[in-house]
Order: C-alpha cells, then structure tokens, then sequence
C-alpha cells in the first residue's frame, strides 16, 4: 500500500513536466499507469495534449480516460515523456522493461526531447543489475541468442505468463530475462547486446533519461542528469 502511494505521489510530481499543448509520451507499468490517470483527469479539466502510448495497455487506458491519442506516424517529435523505471543508477542510466514494453519505451524516448522517469524510491540503485534485465528476442534466433547472452555470464530465463506460456511483446516476440548481477559497465554490455544478431531490444536505457523523481513517503526526490 506504501509502495502504491509513493508511485502515485512520484507519477503526481512529474504533471509539473506536461504543458498545455504538448505531445506526450505515455509510458508503461505500475507507476506510469498512475501518470495516466493523474493526466486524464487533467484533461477533463481543460488541459489539452495529445498522448503516444508505449503500449497497447497505455493506449487502451488512455482512450477509456478520454486522453487523445496519435502514434508516431502522426508526429515524430515528442515534447515530454513520463514513465517509470526497474531500476535507476546515480547517473541516470536505467533498467526498463519489467512491463514487457521496452521495445516501444525506447522507441518513444528516443524521440523525445525530455524523458521523465516517476518511481518509488526503491527503484533508486547505486549500481544496476538486482533486476534482471529484460532482452526482446525474435522467436527464431531465441535458443541461440540465450546461449550467446549466457556467455556473458547471466542467467537467462524466458519470461512466461502465469498459465506457463510464454510472455509475447505486443510486437509479437519472447523476452530473456537475464541476470547479471551487478552490471559494471552498463555502456558496453548495451552495445554488446545491440551488436547481437535476433536481439530485438533490450532494457537498458543509457543517456536518455533527463530527470527522475522519487517518491519516499509524500516526499520527492529530483535527480537530474548532469550531463
């Protein structure tokens, strides 16, 4: 219940971020379900943006919330984007992904000119790599991309739903889950992964956040990237 409150007071504190006529990037998971519906109750009251979900479960909430939606097929600049985070180092560098979006997260944040990430304070990490890091794969190449990753000294582990089947992008592939433990050298093993035939995507997220903020109990936290 603390954890929910802090999400929703973190998701609160980034509404300061989103101007009146703006394009917004609609993110995906927990925290970020919380922006969506703290901004649909914006617009009910006047505020007037149109939303980019990164998720077909954004994008169905946002419509229910009555938020305007676009895709990127309508408008390839986003002004701000708000989502959350698995974790977060002191220099801004992220694991994404939980959600299973993480495809289309960095899709949008990569057209974004302000990237806003909102979580609870237990997101907050001096070194990444407790949460295991999610690699969007294609079904074809799924076997030997986790013996490759495997290589790399992580623990891979598909991701499957509840019923044991395995979880399907809305893109329509798998996700390796991949334990690393701590991760020294976020920079590398991303351009290893990027550089590794039948990887899709995966989680990690270097130089693209601008600001995160943290909820502990009713208090935020801002971290800013200093570079």
């Amino acid at each position: 219940m603390a954890n929910d409150l802090e999400k929703e007071a973190a998701a609160r504190a980034s509404l300061e971020y989103v101007k009146d006529g703006q394009v917004v990037g609609l993110g995906t998971g927990s925290t970020a379900a919380y922006f969506i519906k703290l901004l649909g109750e914006k617009v009910k009251q006047g505020l007037r943006i149109r939303g980019i979900p990164t998720s077909v479960r954004s994008e169905e909430l946002a419509i229910n919330l009555g938020i305007p939606v676009i895709t990127l097929d309508d408008c390839q600049e986003i002004d701000v984007t708000v989502d959350g985070a698995d974790e977060v180092d002191p220099e801004l560098r992220l694991i994404k992904g939980g959600g299973g979006a993480a495809l289309r997260e960095k899709i949008v944040a990569s057209a974004t000119k302000q990237l806003v990430i909102v979580a609870d304070a237990s997101k907050r990490v001096q070194r990444l790599g407790k949460f295991p890091l999610p690699v969007e794969v294609i079904r074809f190449a799924q076997t030997l991309v986790a013996k490759r990753i495997a290589a790399l000294g992580a623990g891979v582990q598909l991701r499957r739903n509840a019923d044991g089947t395995p979880y399907v992008t809305d893109e329509n592939n798998h996700i390796l889950d991949c334990r690393f433990g701590e991760i020294r050298d976020p920079d590398n093993l991303g351009r290893e992964l990027s550089e590794m035939p039948g990887v899709v995507e995966h989680g990690l997220f270097i130089g693209m956040a601008s600001v995160a903020l943290f909820a502990r109990g009713s208090e935020i936290t801002e971290l800013k990237r200093s570079r």
